[in-house]
């Protein structure tokens, strides 16, 4: 009996998985992020403080939770860009490419183009990458300037396909930034968060990117708070491939939206408007246009959370904690 008690024990254990702290001041376990993830641990608490280490995340179940008070006591940051780095993928102070992927409490950040002229060639810097599968953030703040988030799915064998597709989950999230700053062809779902337009020329908040038609990739925003800096010109997005997919559902938009709210973008001589899908449903402020696509009620349901994520697993990111 006693060995069995020892086995089950030993099961508990394994079945658990292992927590750490991260603690700049090394009243943790660990005084960065990195130490942990090296560590082996898949739950990582995080107590208040600046972070500045590049991060690639490679490891299924990870798990990043933020002990502040709220997202923006924790921040993981680096300042590397497209021209420094060596490319714009390159340049995530954050990569995740490991499935069933948990943030919450916590800021990503690339600050690249804080202290430097934000028209400068390579200037684009990503906070954080993700390809990995089931990834879910919740009250997560994402701070750039140009191709801030890249959701993005995990490969394609050609731009005709086929592609692997990877699910993400935002739930109450704060992103910014100016030029593209949401991009990459995930099924990536955002549900009530502030997407906040910084001051530029002009400024793009999406350009996804599905390659074909029958590729399953999109970004759904459902009861979003759009907020940009007053007299910034805003478009909803511009399509990177040909047949990129956005949608907005009862998503409240303030006047800087401009009214065609959608950027052409040619590729190979070629508009990609036409191709693209670009629609919303039950926009509010006063950057709603109704002369925009609008999508009825059956349409919308299509877009839902449950319809949009689920997958053949029948994935349900409100039930991840």
């Amino acid at each position: 009996m006693r060995a069995l008690a020892l086995t089950l024990i030993a099961a508990a254990a394994i079945a658990q998985p292992r927590a750490v702290t991260v603690s700049a001041d090394n009243s943790g376990d660990f005084p960065t992020v990195g130490a942990a993830l090296d560590s082996g641990a898949s739950v990582i608490r995080i107590k208040p403080g600046t972070y500045k280490q590049v991060l690639n995340i490679t490891r299924s179940g990870v798990q990043l939770r933020g002990l502040g008070a709220s997202p923006q006591d924790v921040v993981l940051t680096f300042d590397n860009s497209s021209a420094t780095a060596g490319g714009t993928t390159k340049s995530a102070s954050v990569t995740v490419s490991g499935d069933d992927f948990h943030a919450e409490n916590l800021t990503f950040e690339n600050s690249y183009s804080r202290t430097r002229p934000l028209s400068q060639e390579g200037s684009q810097a990503v906070a954080i990458k993700i390809t990995g599968d089931r990834a879910v953030f919740r009250r997560v703040r994402f701070l750039g300037y140009q191709d801030t988030l890249y959701p993005n799915g995990r490969r394609c064998e050609t731009d005709r396909g086929p592609c692997e597709p990877a699910r993400q989950y935002f739930s109450e999230c704060y992103i910014e930034g100016n030029v593209d700053f949401i991009f990459g062809d995930a099924i990536a779902y955002f549900d009530r968060c502030e997407i906040h337009a910084l001051p530029h020329a002009l400024v793009y908040l999406t350009a996804q990117s599905k390659h074909y038609a029958e590729e399953k990739s999109g970004y759904v925003f459902d009861h979003c708070r759009i907020t940009a800096a007053p007299g910034t010109k805003v478009y909803l997005g511009r399509p990177w491939r040909a047949y990129s997919t956005v949608v907005f559902l009862d998503t409240e938009m303030p006047a800087e939206i401009v009214a065609e709210g959608w950027h052409e973008w040619e590729h190979d001589g070629k508009a990609s408007l036409p191709t693209s899908f670009y629609a919303e449903y039950h926009s509010t402020g006063p950057g709603a246009n109704p002369s925009r696509r609008q999508l009825t009620r059956e349409e919308a349901a299509r877009f839902s959370l449950k319809n949009f994520l689920a997958g053949d697993d029948q994935w349900d990111p409100t039930k991840v904690h």
